[in-house]
């Protein structure tokens, strides 16, 4: 039987996170509002964690933070957010206005092209 190690360091248990959510360093980064070379010093450890940090970390990906900050409980608050959907979102946020109404009236007719069972195989 194989033991699975729990990440003793905080850089490991964002490591952790960050491929339990299938993202890159790239994407996560993204998501967190900073440059790609600033998150990779945060995993590296040539970057402290701050409390703002921590907190975004936490609120962005539901993360537990007493997990983050000493491995104390689950992962995630609940179950870990999809990397889909936030991908969804984060395209929808970078729409104006318009294009973010068009692309919820497609989405409408999305639904009912399913819900009449035509996509069915």
């Amino acid at each position: 039987m194989t033991m699975i190690k729990t990440p003793t360091t905080i850089q490991e248990r964002l490591k952790a996170i960050r491929a339990e959510l299938k993202l890159s360093q790239r994407e996560f980064a993204k998501q967190m509002y900073v440059s790609q070379s600033q998150y990779a010093e945060l995993e590296t450890g040539k970057r402290n964690f701050n409390d703002r940090m921590i907190h975004l970390i936490s609120v962005q990906f539901n993360v537990n933070k007493k997990y983050l900050k000493n491995a104390t409980g689950e992962m995630f608050n609940t179950d870990p957010p999809d990397s889909r959907l936030n991908e969804l979102l984060n395209i929808f946020d970078s729409l104006d206005e318009f294009l973010q109404d068009y692309l919820l009236v497609q989405a409408r007719e999305i639904l009912k092209i399913q819900k009449t069972g035509v996509t069915k195989k």
